[in-house]
C-alpha cells in the first residue's frame, strides 16, 4: 500500500535490527534498537506526502503530522503503532503544535486503514493495534544521558506523549511501553 521511498528500510548491527529516522532537512538521526523482525513491521516517514492545504484551513493544525510511525505486530508483545515526532536542536517547539503533529500522523494511519478496509477488502485491517506517541528532542545537542519523562504511566495519547531529550540508545521496547 505504501510507495517504498516513503518507507525506512531495517538495518543490521551485531545481528539486531536497528532503525535510523534520519530528518534529511534537518541533517540529523536517531537509532532505535531492539527492532522487530522485517516481517512484524513497517517504518513509515509520515510526512513524505505533502500537506493538504488545498482542502484544510489549517487554522486548528489539522494539516500537521509527525515524523514517522512505526506499525508493528510482534507475537509476543502485540500490536503497535508507535507515532514520533523529532526535532533537532535547543530550539523549543510548543506542546501544543507537536500534539498537533501526533494527532496528524494518527490520522493519516486511520485513512491508511480505511484503504485497507475499503479497498483491500480487508474487515479487520489495523484493528486492534495499541496507539504511542513520542517526541524526541535536543538530538543535535552533544550527547549526554537519554531522559524520559511522561504525564502518565503508558504514552497512549498524544497529551501523554513519551519526552525523550538526548537520544543516545533508545530501545524499541521502550517506545511500546513493554517492560520485559
Amino acid at each position: 500500500m505504501i510507495q517504498p521511498r516513503a518507507t525506512v528500510v531495517l538495518e543490521s548491527e551485531y545481528q539486531k535490527n536497528i532503525v535510523k529516522l534520519t530528518e534529511d532537512c534537518d541533517s540529523y538521526t536517531v537509532t532505535i534498537y531492539g527492532m522487530p523482525n522485517d516481517d512484524e513491521v513497517i517504518v513509515i516517514k509520515v510526512d513524505t506526502f505533502s500537506a493538504p492545504t488545498t482542502i484544510f484551513q489549517a487554522n486548528r493544525g489539522e494539516c500537521k503530522r509527525a515524523d514517522f510511525a512505526i506499525i508493528a505486530d510482534i507475537i509476543e508483545k502485540g500490536k503497535f503503532i508507535v507515532f514520533i515526532e523529532m526535532k533537532g536542536g535547543k530550539k523549543t517547539s510548543k506542546e501544543k503544535e507537536i500534539i498537533q503533529q501526533l494527532k496528524g500522523a494518527k490520522c493519516f494511519v486511520e485513512y491508511c486503514q480505511e484503504i485497507g478496509k475499503s479497498f483491500w477488502e480487508k474487515r479487520d485491517f489495523l484493528d486492534n493495534y495499541k496507539y504511542r506517541f513520542v517526541s524526541i528532542k535536543n538530538i543535535k545537542i552533544p550527547k549526554s544521558k537519554t531522559r524520559y519523562e511522561s504525564k502518565a504511566k503508558i504514552h497512549d495519547t498524544p497529551e501523554n506523549m513519551l519526552k525523550i531529550s538526548s537520544p543516545n540508545h533508545i530501545q524499541f521496547n521502550h517506545l511500546i511501553g513493554y517492560k520485559k
